[in-house]
């Protein structure tokens, strides 16, 4: 079984038992007044979005590309990204201004109840996140579900210590306070997610594949002389791509083809690039903006117009 195929049935079993948190914590925020469960249950429903783009990456990941989208699907993750955090910003705003009211105009809700709720969502939690945690094997997508299932424990905590609070207490400012911090939660979470989602369409490279690493460990490959015009950008979650133009010394054309298997395997390992396309060129080709090189070849001042190689390792 892939690594996807492996992926799939958990983050459905993940995307299922969150989204019943998020309910449940809805329901009991709403039955027990309390503003902080209700802010917990927009934040849980965040991450119910973000494990829905993870199983939709999962998915896609095994559809084929198309002569239209040569590239596959991986996309469509992105877009529901923004989405996200725009629809998120709003209830972000909402819950905000409700907080801001209850400072001044306290309402006091059922502690008990807030930490019974919370309590509920906390046990969900540590369940599924033991569950992706066995099974990520170093899956970027899963380890990403695994830091947003994370986070949702870590609002719960504070959620249930805050009810165990207004309940010893019966301090109704509790509640709107920690509604606040659960929103700066939820807005560093948003934040991340359109940075990395803007980072994806402008086609930058991704933070662990810095140009210069990618492009020093290129020219550590024995017979690579230079490496120039080098991009690196991302497709989909965990799907990264690469192209450059590679000078090699003068070799036979066939032994271009291990220089290659060598690129494509120190890329892949050391950055987790998959997709990689090379144009070779000889060293000593006039560095041009052509794609064939022009060189003296001969006793008779003839001149020989020899084509780069250009290579692709998918």
């Amino acid at each position: 079984m892939t690594e996807h195929a492996a992926s799939t049935p958990r983050l459905k079993i993940a995307l299922a038992a969150t989204a019943i948190v998020a309910l449940v914590e809805l329901l009991g925020g709403l039955r027990a007044g309390s503003l902080a469960l209700l802010s917990d249950a927009a934040h849980v429903s965040m991450d119910v979005v973000a494990l829905g783009i993870a199983l939709a990456a999962a998915v896609q990941a095994k559809r084929p590309a198309t002569h239209r989208q040569t590239y596959g699907f991986a996309r469509y993750e992105i877009l529901a990204a923004l989405a996200n955090g725009c629809l998120l910003s709003a209830v972000t705003v909402l819950i905000v201004i409700e907080a801001v009211h209850r400072l001044f105009a306290p309402v006091l809700p059922s502690g008990a109840l807030m930490a019974a709720v919370a309590g509920f969502g906390l046990a969900v939690n540590v369940g599924v996140g033991i569950m992706l945690l066995r099974a990520h094997h170093g899956n970027l997508n899963m380890r990403a579900a695994i830091l947003h299932v994370g986070g949702d424990a870590l609002s719960a905590i504070s959620v249930i210590a805050g009810g165990v609070l207004i309940a010893a207490t019966g301090i109704a400012r509790i509640d709107p306070i920690l509604s606040l911090i659960v929103a700066t939660i939820i807005v560093v979470g948003i934040v991340a997610v359109v940075r990395e989602a803007t980072d994806v369409l402008l086609e930058s490279a991704p933070g662990h594949a810095a140009i210069p690493a990618v492009r020093t460990r290129i020219v550590r490959v024995d017979g690579v002389v230079d490496v120039h015009d080098l991009h690196v950008w991302t497709i989909g979650s965990g799907t990264h791509a690469l192209s450059a133009h590679v000078v090699l010394d003068d070799r036979k054309l066939s032994e271009a083809s291990a220089i290659l298997r060598g690129i494509d395997a120190a890329v892949r390992d050391d950055f987790e690039i998959t997709h990689v396309t090379v144009q070779f060129e000889c060293e000593s080709c006039e560095p041009d903006t052509t794609i064939v090189c022009t060189q003296s070849s001969g006793t008779h001042g003839a001149t020989v117009r020899e084509p780069h190689g250009t290579f692709a390792k998918s």
